[in-house]
């Protein structure tokens, strides 16, 4: 079963504490960085995984110290406290595979605890949570599972009651053993912090080593579930979306194309391939070699998928509908008519 109580805690940093004085605070816990937040009066704990229990143990991390991102627009209009989120395209809900948030292939494995400064997860963590404490309006956002109100026990960190937090603040699909059941689309969590004298978001995304990209794209119980696939071609994996207009000077309709790069020195057939956008609509491909070394014009029908002029997504698959690459922009990306914005230069 997806995650119960998926949403997201919005709030000020009260008080933190590492990995390594958690567990001596209480001793038989697993490794979390632990933050103590004020949602409107409310408070809560923010529970971070930095160390996995199964093996291998490093978490794979990526981080934005000036994330911008059309989700951001959603994210915006959120109030402190906790939110439920609809697990649906085009809302505040994250989905590492099918939002686009970030290149999932630049995450990096960091260790959890090492000798030396801002060099693992609990230094990473502590300097933005402690940037956050220090600067008046700080906001963090945190995404994961709620648990609580837990009316007749103190929270076990920060000693307060009742005990009320999130958890789960990682990717939350593509489990199997003991954490299948927790497999869901667009319930990723995530942590995410706005600064106000900057106006500036940092954004911070975390996955287990043992969770696999490809999971199945449904609403129901399989949502998010493994997809075992063979290793795809490295022809495949080299198609890229170099650009596209998504704002045309003439009617939007029709007249809107994506660039596609083949970075080989062979010839790829995109025969039932699609572009989708972020409604997860789907522009066929029929028709089309993209030739070697080259670089393809996609027109969009308008039929199917549409690039929004409020920022969006758009999302490469192959004949068997498996993500190749993926970009997003925002709605200053597509303020200026009938220019290009370029993903990769």
């Amino acid at each position: 079963m997806p995650l119960p109580n998926y949403g997201v805690l919005v709030g000020t940093v009260m008080d933190k504490m590492d990995s390594p004085t958690a567990m001596q605070k209480n001793p038989g816990s697993k490794p979390h960085y632990q933050v103590l937040i004020d949602a409107n009066g409310t408070k809560f704990r923010i529970a971070v995984n930095v160390k996995s229990n199964q093996q291998p143990s490093d978490l794979q991390f990526y981080m934005s110290s000036n994330y911008a991102h059309p989700i951001l627009q959603h994210v915006k209009q959120l109030e402190p406290g906790f939110s439920r989120l609809p697990k649906q395209p085009n809302t505040a809900a994250l989905d590492y595979i099918r939002g686009n948030l970030f290149d999932i292939n630049d995450m990096r494995i960091v260790p959890t605890l090492l000798g030396g400064p801002n060099n693992d997860l609990n230094d990473i963590f502590d300097a933005h949570i402690q940037h956050a404490l220090d600067t008046p309006g700080s906001l963090v956002y945190a995404f994961g599972d709620r648990w609580g109100p837990e009316n007749n026990a103190r929270d076990k960190y920060f000693d307060f009651l009742p005990g009320n937090g999130i958890h789960d603040i990682h990717m939350n699909q593509g489990n199997s053993g003991s954490h299948a059941g927790d497999n869901g689309i667009y319930q990723d969590g995530g942590l995410f912090i706005h600064y106000p004298d900057e106006d500036r978001w940092v954004a911070m995304f975390l996955k287990f080593q043992s969770q696999v990209v490809h999971t199945v794209d449904d609403d129901d119980e399989d949502g998010g579930t493994p997809i075992d696939v063979p290793v795809l071609p490295e022809e495949e994996n080299a198609v890229r979306i170099f650009a596209a207009l998504v704002n045309p000077k003439a009617n939007d309709v029709g007249d809107e194309f994506v660039y596609l790069l083949n970075a080989t020195d062979k010839d790829i057939d995109l025969e039932g391939w699609a572009i989708a956008d972020k409604m997860k609509k789907k522009e066929v491909i029929s028709d089309t070699i993209l030739r070697a070394a080259e670089v393809t014009k996609i027109q969009l029908s308008g039929r199917a998928a549409q690039l929004s002029n409020d920022g969006g997504i758009i999302t490469l698959l192959d004949r068997d509908g498996l993500k190749i690459d993926g970009v997003s922009y925002t709605k200053q990306d597509a303020k200026k008519q009938g220019f290009i914005t370029v993903f990769r230069k």
